[in-house]
């Protein structure tokens, strides 16, 4: 059966039987008559001119469409979904899998990071795939990694919140492309070696922006925190799931910290985090002879991950296999899809695309 759909090897062009053979139109968008190579070498030098012209038109057109896209690389020009398929082999239903980068590109993440509740979720899985899964990543995953990471420092910078949080991402994310850009010729990076170095440019500007941050007194003039009740501001202070918050909280006012050196506050701070067994092994006592929560609190965040616990995660159903936001439908066939659903950390998240 003859062809006459378009041609694949020369988009914008259609084969035509004529009684001389299959002869090559182009469009009636692009104009004109191409034909075959030896009825063109046969025509003269003007036709030869608008036809070089055609090409170079097109040739030009495509290069500014190419330009253009990646003038605007910062825009996610991918679509964001609110689920999708978790499916690590092909089956007669579905072809493929999935991978980290894949569904780090059509989950909305973006969103994501301007919700409270989820913006920590967010910054946590950011620093694990700067830590060891960045090349994992596909080139558009990557991209759209650093355009998430930049929106992110531009959050930080206007709200003044999480600095210190951020700092670690980036302190993170510098160190390990420090260790993979010297690794040229191994392919260990998607993408000229020239770009990552104005990525890390772009790290080490985001990190002075963040060191220059000035934190302005707010003119409220009310009731603050120091005016409250002693135990309403111990009350607070223990909602705090950083011991370095409580450091920092100590260092503004006298009264808070002696607040900040209460033992029962450290020792409900190191039993949320850690487990009897691990502080069994890290025991300090002070020279009163009586346990030093304090510095076995720093003693065993060295040893040990803390607990972390998150206001809204990414969950996957086990029955049809679909990862969301917690709190998102999906077309779940169960008869309980309440019961089917499981909250996913980061680590898990990671871990879920690991064949």
């Amino acid at each position: 059966m003859p062809f006459l759909g378009q041609d694949w090897r020369s988009p914008g062009q259609s084969w035509v039987k004529t009684a001389d053979g299959w002869t090559r139109f182009l469009d009636e968008k692009s104009g004109g008559f191409v034909g075959d190579i030896s009825s063109f070498c046969k025509r003269d030098d003007h036709n030869k001119e608008n036809l070089f012209n055609t090409i170079n038109y097109d040739v030009a057109a495509k290069k500014r469409k190419k330009d253009l896209l990646n003038n605007k690389a910062k825009t996610q020009y991918f679509h964001q979904e609110k689920w999708i398929y978790v499916h690590k082999g092909s089956t007669k239903e579905r072809h493929g899998y999935c991978t980290l980068g894949e569904a780090f590109n059509r989950l909305d993440f973006s969103s994501a990071i301007l919700d409270s509740r989820r913006f920590n979720y967010v910054v946590r899985l950011l620093e694990l795939i700067a830590k060891s899964q960045l090349t994992s990543l596909s080139g558009i995953a990557q991209k759209n990694y650093m355009n998430i990471l930049e929106k992110v420092v531009q959050k930080v910078l206007e709200d003044q919140q999480n600095i210190r949080l951020i700092r670690e991402l980036l302190q993170t994310l510098y160190t390990s492309l420090c260790t993979l850009v010297q690794r040229v010729g191994k392919s260990v990076l998607v993408g000229n070696i020239n770009m990552w170095v104005h990525r890390m440019e772009s790290i080490l500007h985001w990190q002075q922006q963040l060191n220059n941050i000035q934190i302005t007194r707010p003119a409220f003039k009310g009731t603050t925190f120091t005016d409250l009740p002693l135990c309403l501001q111990l009350n607070i202070m223990q909602r705090l799931s950083d011991g370095r918050d409580l450091v920092s909280l100590g260092q503004v006012a006298p009264d808070l910290q002696v607040l900040s050196e209460d033992r029962l506050l450290w020792k409900k701070l190191c039993q949320y985090h850690f487990t009897d067994r691990q502080i069994r092994k890290r025991l300090i006592l002070s020279d009163k002879g009586q346990l030093d929560w304090k510095k076995m609190y720093f003693k065993l965040i060295r040893c040990y991950p803390r607990k972390e616990q998150y206001g809204d995660t990414l969950q996957l159903c086990r029955h049809c296999h679909i990862l969301s936001w917690k709190g998102t439908d999906h077309p779940c066939t169960a008869n309980n899809p309440e019961t089917c659903s499981t909250s996913l950390s980061p680590q898990e998240f990671i871990n879920l695309f690991r064949f």
